[in-house]
């Protein structure tokens, strides 16, 4: 396998081939909480900032962020769809 592009609600994100060397069995918890790190990054915040502009709580974020815990699917897309917005309109 190599490193591909995931789009999400028209953000792409790199997907780097060591995000993608464990088993299939906990992959997805290990995209999605790549997916999450990566939306943050593109918006510019640090966890505390992102967390207060979107209002959520911190230990959440951290959670989804180290796979802890998994965020359901369309909240990913709809933070995805806020950042993009957000950086379409000159906000972030």
């Amino acid at each position: 396998m190599k490193d591909y592009i995931y789009s999400i609600e028209g953000m792409d994100i790199l997907v780097e081939q060591k995000a993608l060397d464990k088993s299939i069995e906990d992959q997805a918890h290990r995209l999605q909480a790549y997916y999450i790190k990566k939306i943050r990054e593109q918006s510019g915040m640090d966890r505390k900032a992102f967390c207060e502009w979107l209002g959520l709580p911190y230990r959440t974020l951290q959670d989804w962020e180290l796979g802890q815990r998994v965020m359901p699917e369309y909240v990913l897309r709809l933070i995805a769809y806020k950042v993009q917005m957000e950086k379409a309109a000159g906000r972030l």
